[in-house]
Order: C-alpha cells, then sequence, then structure tokens
C-alpha cells in the first residue's frame, strides 16, 4: 500500500476508496504496520513540538512544558491511541448485529483505521498550539468518513449507518475518557495529555 496515495484518496474520493479497502488482503498486523502507527505519531510529535518548543500562552505569558514531560505525554498518548484503535474496531466490530451489519473484525479495524486519516493529518497544526480548536474542526470529516465506510465495510443498511455511527462515536468518547483518565494517573503531576483520537 502506497500511503500517500492512501491518505490522497481516502480525504478526496471516499467511496472509491471504500470499495478498493473492501477488496483488499490484508491483516489487522498489516495496517498497524504499514498504515496506523505512522500516522498516529503526528499527532504526539506535533504535540511535542507545540509542547515544549513553541509553546502556549496563559494569560498573557507565553510557557512551554519542559521536554522530558513534553516527551513522556506525547509517547503515552501515541501508546495509547494505537491502543484505543483496536479498542473502537471491537465495539465497531460487537455492535454490527444490532444495525443490520455483518461482523468483521478485520473490516470494523478497516473502517476505523482509515476514518482516522483526517484526524492524523490535521494535526501536524499542533505544532502551533494556539490552533488546537482548528485541528478539532478538520477533524469531523473522520465522522463523515466513518459514516460513508460502515455500508462498505461491514454492510450496514444506509438507514441505520447514521444510528450505528453515533452509538459507536458515544461510546467511543466514554472509552477515551477512561483511558485519559488512566493515563493522566501514569504522568507525573502538571502535566497535559494530549488530545485523543477517536
Amino acid at each position: 500500500m502506497n500511503i500517500v496515495e492512501r491518505v490522497k484518496s481516502i480525504l478526496l474520493k471516499p467511496g472509491d476508496t471504500w470499495v478498493v479497502i473492501k477488496n483488499e488482503e490484508t491483516s489487522i498486523k498489516y495496517l498497524y504496520t504499514s498504515y496506523s502507527v505512522i500516522l498516529a505519531a503526528i499527532p504526539p510529535i506535533a504535540s511535542l513540538i507545540g509542547m515544549s518548543m513553541v509553546g502556549f500562552s496563559v494569560i498573557g505569558f507565553r510557557y512551554r512544558v519542559p521536554f522530558g514531560s513534553a516527551f513522556l505525554s506525547s509517547l503515552l498518548h501515541y501508546i495509547f491511541s494505537l491502543l484505543g484503535l483496536y479498542i473502537v474496531a471491537a465495539i465497531t466490530n460487537a455492535l454490527a448485529p444490532n444495525f443490520g451489519s455483518r461482523k468483521n473484525i478485520l473490516n470494523a479495524f478497516k473502517v476505523v483505521v482509515f476514518s482516522n486519516t483526517p484526524v492524523w493529518i490535521a494535526s501536524i497544526l499542533l505544532i502551533i498550539p494556539s490552533l488546537s480548536s482548528l485541528v478539532m474542526i478538520l477533524s469531523l470529516y473522520s465522522l463523515y468518513l466513518f459514516y460513508t465506510g460502515l455500508p462498505f465495510l461491514m454492510e450496514t443498511p444506509r438507514d441505520k449507518a447514521l444510528g450505528y455511527t453515533i452509538l459507536v462515536i458515544i461510546i467511543s468518547i466514554v472509552v477515551f475518557f477512561l483511558i485519559g483518565i488512566v493515563s493522566n494517573a501514569m504522568l507525573p503531576s502538571g502535566i497535559p495529555f494530549p488530545q485523543q483520537s477517536i
């Protein structure tokens, strides 16, 4: 898989690309090693640069997180975001029968991984911490990709795709909230944990 071409195609031609993705013979391991571990590194690296080198303003004062603290925070973000991909895929797969969809953990993982592409690409803007709200806005496209991917990958009836998407998002928010609590407990006090992808 050419990662640059796949990023461009899923962002610009999602309908055609979901067809290609569905028919690809692959594995969860391959999707992790050839796509996820590379793109999922963008948010923590950008956050590391933004927090420790660029810094952010608080009431007129510029603040930078010490490099070691920012590195630990970013490393934990990276590890837990990769774990989160599988958890969300497992949730997506488990919920499939409730929405007239076909259970298939590999296809669930595909839809989760490739729909996260906009989050990962937009996160380059975290190099400038003041642009974090723009990252959130641009990342909304991931929700659309997830919604459009379900009928292709999970064979979800189109009239049930919206409800399926909403429920997965709600459960994922809870999961990542809990992951954030665990992650924050692992960090020394005062180190912010970066934004999680969904």
